[in-house]
């Protein structure tokens, strides 16, 4: 089932596949998957596709890819679809409440990961934003290696949770302005 794109995925998406960009973003925010290497290969609304290569920082001491690598590439996967839905519309907090693993072959070369839940990340998200509850989707993330064998699979548990927005009612207006500026220990009070 085709997921419905908007303006603002499709923008996020745009960003993203920019290597440029992404690795800025990386750098500034998911640093460890920066140092790693990974890379988005693929991003739509229904699926993501990120790679991660064997090299001296991301190797074990059985010179295979470590797991916690493997397990960053295939969060990566689903969480990027994941930021792409929730940048979609208004506020909705979003966590990975559980990670499970299976290892089948020796991680070695590039390995690839791919995540088909889009919609099911998707359909918990606009769940979210119209009850206000929070709302649980478990992504699968499967990896393999150039010979096209099954390396690993992860499933991971998401958790979306829509955030309140503070109502701007006359009355909490006036709350606002009238609370106390913030003073820094060494001078004056601060305007807001």
């Amino acid at each position: 089932m085709p997921t419905a794109d908007t303006p603002k995925a499709a923008d996020f998406r745009r960003q993203v596949l920019n290597p440029m960009k992404l690795r800025l973003f990386l750098m500034r925010k998911l640093p460890m998957a920066w140092l790693a290497g990974l890379r988005l290969t693929q991003l739509t609304p229904e699926s993501a596709t990120v790679t991660i290569r064997y090299k001296y920082l991301t190797q074990n001491p059985f010179r295979s890819l470590y797991f916690a690598c493997l397990a960053m590439a295939a969060e990566f996967a689903s969480g990027i679809q994941a930021m792409m839905h929730v940048q979609a519309g208004g506020p909705v907090s979003m966590l990975v409440v559980s990670l499970q693993g299976d290892f089948t072959k020796k991680a070695v070369g590039l390995i690839t990961f791919t995540c088909l839940d889009g919609p099911r990340i998707a359909e918990a998200v606009a769940e979210s934003r119209a009850t206000g509850e929070g709302r649980v989707v478990e992504c699968v993330s499967t990896g393999v290696d150039e010979a096209g064998d099954v390396v690993a699979v992860f499933r991971l548990t998401w958790s979306f949770r829509a955030k309140k927005i503070m109502d701007e009612s006359p009355f909490n207006k006036r709350r606002r302005a009238l609370r106390p500026a913030p003073r820094l220990p060494w001078g004056p009070p601060q305007s807001q």
